[in-house]
Order: structure tokens, then sequence, then C-alpha cells
């Protein structure tokens, strides 16, 4: 492909490091990073604006339901079957 071996990607990496430093190198990859997630996405057609909407429609799918109001009767469950007529109902 490119014809190039651990012994180049080590040069490179030291002459990188000579030229911006052990500061500077974290910085830098980010900033790649960032632009390159940032270019994917124009590819695909999305935008900053639909990202959010996704993570807010993710946010609240995940939420919980509220509690059920004080005095409330809970909602029947599928482990006890509901008494037969004329069977008096159990609490608890």
């Amino acid at each position: 492909m490119l014809g190039l071996g651990p012994v180049e990607m080590i040069l490179i990496f030291f002459v990188l490091l000579l030229l911006f430093g052990a500061k500077r190198l974290p910085e830098l990859a980010k900033g790649m990073g960032t632009g390159i997630r940032d270019f994917k996405r124009s590819l695909n057609g999305v935008d900053d604006e639909s990202v959010q909407a996704n993570q807010q429609q993710n946010y609240l799918a995940k939420t919980p339901p509220p509690p059920p109001a004080v005095g409330a009767a809970p909602p029947p469950s599928a482990e006890t079957p509901a008494p037969a007529p004329g069977e008096p109902r159990r609490l608890g």
C-alpha cells in the first residue's frame, strides 16, 4: 500500500516529536480526530443539530416512568392471576 514499515513509522513519529514537542502531539491528534469525524458526518449528511436531537431522544427514552401516585392501585402483574369470582382478594 504505502510501503511504510515499522522503522519508517518510528522515524516519522520521532521527527514529529522533535518538531512539535510532547505536549503538543496529543492536541494535534485530537484535532485530527475531530476533523475526520466531522468529515465523515458531512459525507453521511449528519450535522450537529441532528446528533443533538438524537442524543436528546435517547436520553428521554432511557428515563424511567414517574412513580405512581400515592394511594393509587398498583398495576396488575402477570405473576399473580386475577381472583376468581366469589374468591376473596389477597393483599400484599
